[in-house]
């Protein structure tokens, strides 16, 4: 076993604390990984204050992670010591099911391994990002391209591919009307990425405060939801959605922004209901859909998509011992846009 250095939940009310935890031993088809930055996303603080459900304590959170390969299993063929590499928000999965074996391990039917909070192959509950090291089999771990700025990258494999995953398969692209609702995280990457892909992008946002960002990002028009106006004036006129909003909102007036045959997909994930009128998906025969982070393959198609696009989160970097008050600061919408802990500080 490998001890080390990270910051965990004690408890669901306790902030974060600097510790120490144990990494297995490498395993045959093992990656053994020394963390340069891990990214704070909003599911780190709805798992470890136990919105999401009852976890074990002590738990390092952490799903956005890029470092370099230290050591390597004597089985391994996919990557190399020295190699540039990122992890997301699972580390294995059954590999034997119909989703597994169709590529879409992120859908296995027994439950793919989370990067933290989940039972691993051996038993114990895997430990996440805010991490010196971790220990993930080859298969999934992913190629960072050297043209991504490193300390940038770790959001991507988060929050880049969770906008980037149902944007592929609803096609978003020239002739599309995609609508982003949420100017935070995972909705400013909404932005770039469609942007990037052709579409005609709109920005929702609760207020016209960060306008000039969306249209800087590649938004072509920017709404305020507090506006009643804005869904009078929008309605009927989009192909697809994005919801990112980890809140509430009146999802019915959403899904009547959607022209015929459009789908509203939700990325976020509130710990609430979001109750939806049938009669509402009635009219123009709309969707209402979910999509969860994206299989390896396609995570490794967008770490390639963006790196041809010249894509990269906006971050703010943080050292290990501010990750309490930037909690504060995500749950206050007060960051631009997603938070990275230099794990050197750990």
């Amino acid at each position: 076993m490998l001890t080390v250095n990270a910051y965990a939940a004690p408890s669901a009310t306790e902030p974060l604390v600097k510790t120490t935890i144990e990494r297995r031993d490498l395993g045959p088809s093992d990656v053994l990984i020394e963390i340069a930055y891990a990214g704070i996303c909003h599911s780190d603080i709805h798992t470890v204050r136990g919105e999401w459900g009852p976890i074990a304590y002590p738990q390092v959170v952490g799903h956005e992670i890029v470092g370099v390969v230290t050591e390597v299993g004597s089985a391994v063929t996919l990557h190399a010591v020295g190699d540039r590499v990122g992890v997301g928000c699972m580390v294995n999965s059954c590999r034997e099911c119909e989703n597994c074996l169709a590529g879409a391990e992120q859908y296995c039917l027994n439950g793919n391994t989370g990067t933290y909070a989940s039972v691993d192959r051996d038993g114990t509950i895997t430990q996440g990002g805010y991490s010196t090291h971790v220990v993930v089999v080859e298969d999934f771990v992913l190629k960072v391209p050297e043209s991504i700025p490193y300390e940038a990258a770790a959001p991507l494999l988060c929050a880049g591919i969770t906008t980037y995953s149902p944007l592929a398969h609803w096609n978003a692209g020239p002739g599309k009307k995609v609508a982003v609702v949420g100017m935070g995280g995972l909705g400013h990457m909404a932005v770039k990425i469609a942007h990037a892909m052709g579409a005609e992008v709109t920005v929702l946002s609760q207020s016209l405060s960060k306008q000039e960002d969306g249209l800087r990002l590649g938004a072509d028009h920017y709404f305020a939801t507090s506006d009643p106006e804005t869904f009078t004036t929008l309605a009927n006129s989009f192909d697809l959605i994005i919801n990112s909003v980890s809140a509430p909102i009146d999802i019915n007036a959403y899904l009547r922004l959607l022209r015929l045959d459009g789908t509203l997909v939700s990325v976020g994930a509130p710990p609430e209901a979001l109750p939806v009128q049938v009669f509402t998906l009635f009219g123009n025969r709309r969707s209402f859909a979910g999509s969860g982070i994206g299989s390896i393959r396609e995570t490794q198609e967008m770490l390639d998509f963006c790196a041809e696009h010249g894509i990269a989160p906006e971050i703010e970097l943080i050292d290990a011992a501010s990750v309490n008050e930037a909690y504060e600061r995500v749950l206050r919408s007060d960051v631009r846009y997603r938070f990275v802990i230099d794990a050197a500080t750990i």
